[in-house]
């Protein structure tokens, strides 16, 4: 059993890199699923303590990844109609664009990357926003989803890093 279990925990913990990156996994909640499948093994155990943090940061973390993009468009001198343009440009950039990237090649992952740009440059001009002044939120919006993301990923790799370094210590 314990092999099945680390096994799944390391599948499950590429499914949260993964999902660190692409919209639409929950990656850094299936990133410490993996964490806990592997302290469900016999010769693994983490301290409460250690899931308890790890689980708090899990939760933070998920959180700021919906507020970060909004906080980037907001800092950058973004409108409420840019901060509206960059949530549906997200939107439209995981669910629709991806499913057009089946079809259109690299449009999938471009819409991901740019759903959010580009849905903050078009609601600041629908608000009236000056040119150079929807530019600049579209750019904090991006720079938002890029910090999301690097939080997300850092997370993940000290999962991993946890999980490798007590793999190691039960084998020597």
């Amino acid at each position: 059993m314990d092999y099945v279990l680390l096994i799944s925990a390391f599948v499950v913990l590429i499914i949260g890199l993964i999902g660190d990156i692409i919209p639409g996994i929950p990656g850094t909640p299936v990133s410490y699923l993996a964490l806990l499948l592997l302290h469900w093994t016999d010769r693994i155990s983490y301290s409460p303590q250690f899931l308890v943090i790890t689980g708090f940061i899990c939760v933070v973390i998920t959180v700021l990844d919906y507020v970060v993009p909004v906080w980037g468009t907001k800092k950058f001198g973004g409108t409420k109609a840019g901060v509206r343009g960059s949530t549906i440009g997200l939107i439209i950039g995981i669910l629709v664009l991806p499913m057009l990237g089946i079809v259109l090649g690299p449009f999938g992952i471009l819409g991901i990357l740019g759903g959010p740009f580009v849905g903050a440059y078009v609601g600041e001009k629908m608000g009236g926003t000056p040119d150079n002044l929807a530019w600049r939120s579209a750019f904090g919006s991006f720079i938002g989803f890029l910090a999301g993301t690097l939080m997300k990923i850092v997370y993940t790799v000290a999962i991993g890093y946890y999980m490798i370094k007590e793999i190691i210590n039960v084998l020597y």
